[in-house]
């Protein structure tokens, strides 16, 4: 029994030892990755300001391109970036969709996303731009315009636009953080996508870029 009492002793100090390395490498895994994403939102944001104050790229007026500093960015915050269902509707038909002009471009519903953001449960249907789709870097190339309670407060009024990718699988990863703004929202001779009505969230995404002022 001594001998027996001894193997359990020697195990139970082996487990002393390795259950501390195991949750700090568990807590190192979700430390970098969240270093990660936030190093990526950065870029985003980065990547955005160098397009606004780039001449060729940039849609503002020469007005307001020449008072224009940055964009204004919420706080980069992890509650906003949330792995939603993707559930694929391949009986959708092609439709035009609704913009700010006359002009009407061929969406296809793609999906639907099925998500929970600080304990609440929302849907988004997700679109794929039919001209796109013979595009070599857009092929698959996925739009997702939004609504929420922040429009006309702190964001743009006509709701805010994501751009993601098919995933391979039955999920994917949504990062409002790099929620934009449609260009109308900067510069009235655009055209832009409204967003559907059904993509509305009944919640503030306080993530993203904010209004342009």
């Amino acid at each position: 029994m001594r001998k027996s009492g001894n193997i359990l002793e020697k195990q139970s100090i082996i487990m002393l030892i390795v259950r501390p390395k195991l949750l700090f490498l568990f807590f190192l895994m979700i430390s970098v990755s969240a270093i990660a994403q936030e190093k990526s939102v950065v870029e985003f944001q980065r990547d955005m300001n160098e397009k606004f104050n780039d001449p060729e790229r940039t849609p503002l007026s020469k007005k307001d391109l020449a008072e224009f500093k940055n964009l204004d960015f919420f706080e980069i915050d992890s509650a906003f970036k949330v792995k939603a269902q993707f559930l694929r509707t391949p009986a959708e038909a092609p439709f035009r969709m609704q913009t700010t002009t006359n002009r009407k471009p061929v969406y296809v519903k793609y999906g639907e996303l099925y998500f929970s953001i600080k304990e609440k449960d929302f849907k988004l249907d997700v679109y794929q731009n039919q001209e796109l789709i013979s595009d070599p870097e857009y092929f698959n190339y996925l739009f997702l315009p939004f609504t929420d309670l922040t429009n006309g407060e702190t964001t743009y009024s006509g709701g805010r636009y994501l751009d993601l990718r098919i995933p391979e699988g039955d999920s994917i990863f949504i990062n409002f953080n790099k929620a934009y703004n449609p260009y109308c929202a900067y510069n009235g001779d655009y055209s832009c996508p409204i967003v559907p009505a059904e993509n509305n969230l009944e919640i503030a995404i306080t993530a993203g870029v904010k209004n342009f002022k």
